[in-house]
């Protein structure tokens, strides 16, 4: 039995929002953490008070189990505030620090180690100089893909539904944050669509739940297309014909008889997994660790290896 004075698993869980997410709060619990604190609409100015007042109120045994969770909506504030996080640390007196905003690193990290996964195994080839369409490509999720898509070394195309100017500010961003080329386009008409779907390879559809990006209609102009991968798991399906359960499934109505699908509980299940096992790690570890999403993706790799 431990001993009463055992110390518990304390959580700090930090986002710039008004509300911290249900799920990372449930997640967290779940890999063992005993107390989950949330701590709303903090900025940047108030990461590094918060993180020594944990650092220093537990004594060197008191760090070990605690830990520090970055939230929110905005992937390069969550980015500036694990960096921020990790400056203010004063060895011994350090902890762990996970930042996942609004899961987007988790999910963009399965989307993207699936999709590499299936590649190799269905067309015997790598992302790298592979095409990549990413539908709804400004929000959180489809940020993140195309950092890590155009890392390794893929020609990244993000896609808004608005505008070209808005496709290109993001574009320009994640260029500058990461040190990549990517490029912005405009889908939200079939004259602006059409072209760009003409010359993708791989389809990401990382859109507001519920918003189908990519209909039937347009799928038969995709010639080129190997996958297309959708993370929408709310009806009507981000990518017709990508069912949410499908794994590597052929793709109905693709030009290419070998095109083939992953649908959002697939890639769901993977990201599931892969935010466990970083929180796990934060608790278990033995000594400190920053994790983002190059770690995220690093996690989904190793799910994905071995994945049936």
């Amino acid at each position: 039995m431990p001993e009463a004075t055992e110390r518990p698993y304390i959580l700090h869980m930090l986002t710039a929002t008004p509300q911290m997410s249900p799920f990372d709060v449930n997640m967290a619990a779940d890999a063992g953490y005993q107390i989950v604190v949330p701590y709303c609409n903090v900025g940047r100015d108030s990461v590094v008070q918060l993180t020594q007042d944990a650092i220093f109120s537990r004594g060197p045994k008191g760090v070990s189990r605690t830990g520090i969770f970055i939230g929110g909506r905005d992937v390069m504030l969550a980015a500036d505030m694990l960096d921020l996080a990790r400056q203010a640390m004063v060895p011994p007196f350090e902890v762990s620090v996970f930042a996942d905003p609004s899961g987007s690193y988790t999910t963009a990290a399965a989307l993207v180690a699936l999709v590499e996964y299936h590649l190799k195994k269905e067309h015997h080839a790598e992302l790298g100089g592979k095409r990549v369409l990413i539908l709804g490509g400004t929000g959180a999720v489809g940020r993140v893909a195309a950092a890590m898509a155009a890392t390794l070394g893929a020609e990244v195309i993000i896609a808004s539904h608005s505008d070209r100017a808005r496709a290109t500010q993001v574009s320009d961003e994640i260029n500058r944050r990461f040190d990549i080329a990517t490029a912005g386009v405009a889908t939200g008409t079939p004259a602006e669509l059409l072209p760009a779907l003409a010359h993708a390879e791989i389809v990401f559809a990382t859109a507001a739940a519920g918003v189908q990006v990519m209909s039937a209609t347009d799928l038969a102009h995709a010639q080129h297309l190997l996958i297309a991968a959708d993370v929408n798991a709310v009806p009507p399906e981000g990518i017709a014909g990508v069912n949410v359960m499908d794994d590597g499934k052929p793709l109905a109505g693709a030009k290419r008889s070998d095109a083939i699908g992953i649908g959002a509980l697939a890639i769901g299940n993977v990201k599931y997994q892969v935010e466990h096992r970083l929180f796990v790690r934060m608790r278990t570890g033995g000594k400190p660790v920053y994790l983002g999403f190059l770690e995220a993706f690093d996690e989904a790799r190793e799910i994905t290896s071995g994945h049936a």
